[in-house]
């Protein structure tokens, strides 16, 4: 007769240590804080103590990479991820990097640190490890393109917030966080907020992990995880589907909808200047197209003024605004990002403080990676101001 999946603790393991067994396999799963002294330490003696057949941790090859190697900007090309128009993502993983080394910087502990003493541990005792997490490029991507477009501002004010945030977190408040009660309440609050984004970081990557985790060899399992996936992947155990993963690889394309606004705008704007010019005649065209060019070109180029830029990517700013308004497959402040890049490319000195000076404000103009990010953000910002202003006066125009 098969056996049916249970849980139950471990009675000489702490609460953080959870086993799910069925049908001849054993997952022992390991919740952790990323930022934790005591969960490195709870770690090496889980793993040292059950000698598992196999060690799944949730980590994919490039965040592995990234954190066993310390080398996460400085092997970027950032031309060519300007030129891929992967500036945002990058903007938001070194958010979230500086926020997760600001709380491990107060513990005394490298964030991810617990998953490399599971790594490392495992080497040790010549123990198989599996990588089951999803490749965090297509998280990012999968978050941003499912989270509707009016929540998209407040997941960006919640990523730059937490870049200020002075919150002081001890052991024992991380202690508090990965006990079920406290944690099915942060949970709930991040539904009621942000459910798509809850979706994506959390619930479809429950099912990745214990999907890999199943595909894993042996019968005996040590699992290492982010406390936030526990309940999550030991129901996805216990249910026994089989997961369609691929399926959570998809990136969804823009929707249809987006995809027919963003061609609207300029298709309305170049309307309005051959109307104007069929009814009014040239010279109105002419000074109607002049107007365009200083609404679009003066508050992109002030963008790039703030942002201290480079005088040629101010230039740049002024010139490629007019133009790239029109055109919704390439936004002016990736023109002025790259040739920022390009002109003033960082040090490797301040791409590995960039973590640290995110956080005060006055190195944004100082650290040349971030003042590329300013190059990105203002003149974008700058040439969204532009195309009301200019879209108003033409339209007005019309009538």
């Amino acid at each position: 007769m098969t056996q049916e999946p249970s849980v139950h603790d471990v009675p000489d393991y702490p609460p953080d240590v959870q086993v799910v067994s069925g049908q001849g396999r054993t997952f022992i799963l390991v919740g952790t804080a990323h930022v934790s002294q005591a969960s490195a330490l709870l770690v090496r003696e889980v793993i040292a103590r059950e000698k598992p057949d196999c060690v799944c941790v949730e980590l994919d090859h490039q965040r592995y990479t990234a954190l066993s190697q310390q080398r996460r900007l400085e092997d970027l090309d950032l031309k060519t991820v300007i030129r891929n128009r992967q500036l945002s993502p990058l903007i938001a993983n070194v958010v979230l990097a500086s926020y997760q080394k600001r709380l491990g910087g107060q513990l005394g502990v490298l964030p991810g640190t617990e998953m490399l003493e599971a790594i490392n541990i495992a080497q040790a005792y010549n123990i198989p490890i599996v990588f089951c997490d999803r490749d965090v490029r297509i998280t990012l991507k999968r978050a941003w393109r499912l989270t509707p477009f009016f929540k998209k501002f407040l997941l960006l004010s919640t990523l730059l917030s937490s870049i200020f945030d002075t919150t002081e977190l001890s052991e024992e408040i991380l202690h508090d966080i990965r006990q079920h009660d406290a944690l099915s309440e942060m949970l709930r609050e991040l539904g009621n907020i942000l459910p798509t984004l809850r979706t994506v970081l959390i619930d479809e990557r429950d099912l990745y992990l214990a999907q890999h985790m199943r595909q894993a060899t042996g019968e005996r399992i040590v699992a290492v995880l982010g406390a936030a996936h526990i309940p999550g992947v030991r129901q996805a155990l216990m249910d026994q589907h089989q997961q369609d993963v691929d399926a959570l690889t998809v990136v969804p394309p823009v929707a249809p909808l987006w995809r027919w606004l963003q061609w609207s705008i300029p298709a309305t704007i170049v309307a309005a200047l051959c109307l104007i010019g069929w009814q009014k005649g040239a010279a109105v065209a002419g000074q109607n197209i002049l107007f365009w060019i200083l609404a679009t070109g003066i508050p992109s180029a002030l963008g790039a003024l703030v942002a201290l830029a480079h005088p040629l990517t101010i230039v740049t700013a002024f010139v490629a605004a007019p133009v790239t308004t029109l055109s919704p497959v390439i936004g002016a402040g990736y023109v002025t990002a790259f040739v920022q890049a390009y002109l003033c490319p960082p040090l490797v000195r301040e791409l590995h403080s960039v973590a640290d000076d995110i956080r005060r404000l006055p190195q944004w103009w100082r650290n040349r990676l971030l003042r590329i990010f300013l190059s990105f953000m203002l003149p974008s910002i700058g040439s969204m101001i532009g195309i009301w202003i200019g879209g108003y006066e033409l339209v007005s125009n019309l009538f």
